[in-house]
């Protein structure tokens, strides 16, 4: 961080003193932005750093202990274990944390989306409006796949916002949603859906070291025409072409909730001898993103890669493990915004990339009511990553030119 952007920050007062809450569905991510925060505000220095307008600035630990106690019946209260009048709160749940258990009349049950998120309204109703805002950050958003209608069914994504807004929720953050539209459910509110580009870029450069990004040798591939605005977006900042995949349906039949995909047709340019990046906003299943990986490589792609905000992998890692050791795939980027398991962790094919750092600059810049516009767009740090990125595969060639002769 540097010393202007320090000055900046300081010079502001904030909204009131900061507390985070992340839930035990992200207490991992959310330890690692708490060390973030408190690191940078013990470097921050200013006369007014010990003003009453800033009490509370300067601490080890902003994040506020709080417990869901069960029944034996399932049913659940939510508790804050410390005060929080006029402070300025930010919630951050997983809703698809799979891995936490509970009883129910004696039997073990894994929570779903529901039980985070009720969880979620739980503590926010124990606040008993006595902070002075509340924020929630929600990475996948909660029902962001039921994000439209299409006959008489349920709205469940656009309920969620509104229930959110009726209980005092100020600010509410996400990340790469389905369907960003859904935000015009609550059209007055503070509604921020945040991508993950310059992340992706910096994971995939740190990871890939022979990489040549030009239109000759790269090109960027959306799996569906749902995804065409995201991987337009990064062909256009890494100067690239793009292609895309669109999916014939059988709509005779219904599998599994959905048509089942007969064929991945291919709209674009030739792929051969190209490193390809596959953008997506999640890995649910896997089939689809594998069969998109097979036709590139029927295309004679040179490497495929996946670049996907949420990795799910609701149907295991097994198909996962037998596409990369076919060299279908060459390795897959999600981030860390969503429970992770040991087994995704350990394989050699997988690539994290770490989102604590950006999630705290959110919520320092918000904490201080700052706009976070320069934040969300971030071509000027990716460009300077692609530049030095650049210097350094010629000095590498350069060097091997020379141990050549």
């Amino acid at each position: 961080m540097s010393d202007s952007r320090t000055s900046e920050f300081i010079e502001r007062i904030p909204v009131g003193p900061l507390a985070l809450m992340p839930l035990q569905s992200i207490e991992t991510l959310g330890e690692r932005v708490n060390r973030y925060l408190a690191a940078w505000r013990a470097e921050r220095e200013s006369e007014h750093k010990h003003t009453i307008a800033f009490n509370g600035y300067q601490k080890d630990n902003y994040i506020v202990p709080t417990k869901i106690s069960r029944f034996g019946t399932g049913e659940a209260k939510g508790e804050i274990l410390e005060t929080v009048r006029g402070v300025d709160i930010y919630f951050l749940v997983d809703v698809m944390n799979y891995s936490i258990t509970y009883s129910i009349f004696g039997h073990v049950n894994h929570m779903s989306p529901d039980d985070h998120y009720a969880d979620l309204k739980r503590l926010i109703a124990a606040t008993t409006g006595k902070a002075k805002r509340i924020n929630v950050i929600m990475p996948f958003m909660y029902e962001s796949r039921q994000h439209k209608r299409s006959g008489r069914e349920s709205l469940d994504c656009a309920m969620m916002l509104q229930e959110l807004h009726s209980m005092g929720v100020e600010n509410f953050i996400t990340f790469d949603a389905h369907d960003p539209r859904v935000m015009n459910a609550i059209p007055r509110d503070s509604f921020d859906n945040v991508s993950c580009s310059y992340q992706f870029i910096k994971a995939l450069l740190q990871n890939v070291p022979d990489l040549d990004i030009d239109k000759d040798h790269m090109m960027i591939i959306s799996p569906d025409e749902g995804g065409m605005k995201r991987a337009i977006y990064y062909a256009n900042v890494l100067g690239l072409d793009m292609g895309m995949f669109y999916k014939r349906r059988d709509y005779t039949q219904v599998v599994n909730g959905r048509n089942p995909i007969v064929a991945h047709e291919f709209l674009g340019s030739d792929v051969a001898g190209k490193d390809v990046i596959i953008i997506d906003d999640m890995i649910s299943s896997g089939e689809s993103l594998i069969d998109t990986a097979k036709a590139l490589k029927e295309r004679r792609a040179k490497r495929v890669y996946a670049c996907c905000t949420f990795g799910l992998f609701t149907n295991g890692l097994n198909k996962f493990d037998e596409a990369c050791a076919a060299r279908t795939l060459d390795g897959v980027l999600t981030t860390d915004l969503i429970y992770q398991t040991p087994e995704l962790l350990s394989r050699k094919w997988y690539i994290g990339v770490g989102m604590a750092k950006y999630v705290a600059l959110l919520i320092d810049n918000m904490n201080h009511d700052m706009s976070i516009s320069a934040i969300l767009d971030p071509v000027e740090r990716i460009n300077e990553r692609l530049q030095a990125y650049r210097k350094k595969r010629a000095m590498e060639n350069e060097q091997i030119s020379m141990e050549l002769e």
